[in-house]
């Protein structure tokens, strides 16, 4: 079989298209994509779904209840105009601990689990890794390698977002794959971390898949089990 082939019978095969890094605006302030917009995109782009990692950020004058509806109704306006289009959308979150500025993407949450996650950002992810369990879901660096970023241990993460595709930030890509590779990770994703218009990079990373997840824990559970390629620049499949 040649090369071209095994293109082709693994994209027939997994031939679900997931954006795994996709903010909303207003709920993630640096977005200036509205829900309605985010889905008409991918939907043009031939996507069969995307994950709403908006930005979840702690602030101590803030109260909590009226977060969790400001920050789960940018996802659940972005999932019923998806359910109107025929694309489906889910659950994610970019969180930050207030210790530093390095950002972690967790695929299989809910607001009881946002719940809880808010009121430990004050304390960082050492302790938020030892006292909260989640044993549905996986937990993993962003763009670990971009300026600004702190290594952690090893440990602490189940994987780590390789290929991050926004073209405002040098994410250092090769080093990332090799910081994967040096550090036995099993678990790389790729995301296009799509904030702005204009920027051409709208769906330029996915994840695929041979089966449509029905939730947002369901997209954890293929990370954790390997179930799934990656593609970067709408052509190029990547075995992670």
């Amino acid at each position: 079989m040649s090369t071209r082939e095994l293109k082709k019978e693994l994209s027939e095969l997994y031939k679900y298209k997931i954006e795994l890094h996709a903010h909303t605006s207003p709920v993630s302030g640096c977005s200036q994509i509205p829900p309605k917009e985010m889905v008409d995109t991918y939907k043009a782009l031939g996507y069969d779904a995307i994950v709403i990692t908006n930005h979840f950020l702690y602030k101590e004058e803030r109260d909590k209840s009226e977060y969790l509806d400001f920050y789960l109704g940018g996802y659940e306006q972005t999932k019923e105009y998806g359910k109107e289009q025929g694309i489906e959308v889910y659950l994610g979150a970019e969180i930050r601990f207030t210790e530093n500025s390095n950002d972690y993407l967790i695929y299989g949450i809910n607001r009881e689990m946002l719940s809880d996650i808010y009121d430990l950002l004050p304390n960082g992810v050492e302790n938020f890794r030892k006292v909260y369990k989640m044993p549905h879901s996986v937990f993993l660096q962003a763009h670990p390698k971009r300026n600004g970023m702190q290594e952690v241990d090893s440990g602490l993460l189940d994987g780590i977002e390789v290929f991050n595709m926004h073209p405002g930030h040098n994410s250092r890509i090769g080093v990332a794959s090799l910081y994967a590779k040096e550090n036995n990770f099993s678990i790389m994703t790729a995301g296009s971390d799509f904030h702005h218009p204009n920027q051409n990079n709208e769906g330029i990373a996915a994840m695929l898949t041979a089966c449509l997840p029905k939730d947002s824990f369901e997209i954890a559970k293929l990370l954790k089990n390997g179930e799934y390629l990656l593609e970067v620049g709408r052509n190029n499949i990547i075995i992670p």
